[in-house]
């Protein structure tokens, strides 16, 4: 497997250039979540694209990336800031027949729905943008929502390969976008660029790290490498979080679970159960 996760950002003539190698924290959810090849995939791809819109913001700042599609998959939804980053499949059993030899994304997440985007600053409200799914493929629905919700002109390339015994081989992307009044030879060397390229998983499976991928986009073009951050999978649910979730309840609803001799709450995101005795729940410091 390659080594740390990394996600590296430049500006190349006029245009930022974020890659991202996500192998490590791919496999992780692969494994807690019990993903299916085709699962495994799509929540890949989702999380390595919420990691690299999450780099264009400030410190403390998030991404809430969200496909909502007609496919068997059902919702797939990745939280990323600071360079961690969640995720879950809301079906992450599901597989489907190859497509032309390749697993069937488009066909797992839907072609019908929306793909959408929330934007948590530090100050300010959070800012949710949609847009209808284009092809399921996480990349080009991406792509798309960056057009038309957020009129920036970007590109987005994201891959996962998986090995036949169902373990994440290479997974990570890059994310083009044009700086204000960016000169023609510019949008053409990138546009050339980007049409020739092989797919991210075959870049990386050529031993291509982050700042190789960004330097293959950027080809014939000025390139300087800005920063350089690990990246990683986190949860931030604990115990006492949900405690406090459960101490917000309304009246109604917390003495109805009081009823259960124990409740049990789930964390989607990291798969962690949590149980609560009917005692430690009247325990809990609820306000009268």
């Amino acid at each position: 497997m390659p080594m740390e996760d990394v996600l590296v950002k430049a500006t190349a003539g006029d245009a930022r250039i974020y890659a991202v190698t996500t192998t490590h924290l791919t496999q992780h959810m692969n494994e807690i979540h019990h993903c299916s090849p085709l699962a495994a995939t799509a929540l890949g791809r989702t999380a390595a694209g919420a990691l690299l819109l999450a780099a264009t913001m400030k410190a403390g700042e998030a991404v809430t990336v969200r496909f909502k599609g007609d496919g068997p998959l059902g919702q797939v939804m990745a939280d990323a800031r600071d360079y961690q980053v969640r995720g879950f499949v809301m079906h992450p059993e599901v597989m489907l027949p190859l497509k032309n030899g390749k697993l069937d994304v488009g066909g797992g997440v839907g072609h019908y729905g929306v793909v959408t985007v929330t934007r948590c600053p530090l100050q300010g409200e959070p800012f949710t943008g949609v847009s209808t799914l284009k092809s399921g493929e996480i990349a080009a629905d991406l792509t798309r929502y960056l057009a038309v919700s957020e009129q920036t002109p970007s590109s987005v390339a994201l891959g996962v390969l998986i090995e036949k015994d169902g373990s994440v081989a290479v997974s990570g992307g890059y994310f083009v976008q044009l700086l204000p009044d960016a000169s023609e030879e510019t949008i053409k060397t990138l546009e050339d660029n980007i049409l020739t390229l092989p797919y991210v998983t075959e870049l990386l499976q050529t031993g291509l790290d982050a700042e190789g991928m960004i330097r293959k986009v950027a080809k014939g073009l000025p390139v300087e490498i800005l920063e350089s951050h690990p990246v990683s999978f986190h949860c931030g649910c604990s115990r006492d979080k949900v405690a406090g979730m459960l101490c917000g309840l309304p009246k109604k609803d917390f003495e109805e679970i009081l009823q259960d001799p124990q409740t049990e709450v789930h964390c989607q995101y990291c798969n962690k159960s949590y149980v609560f005795t009917q005692q430690e729940l009247k325990d809990l410091p609820r306000k009268p």
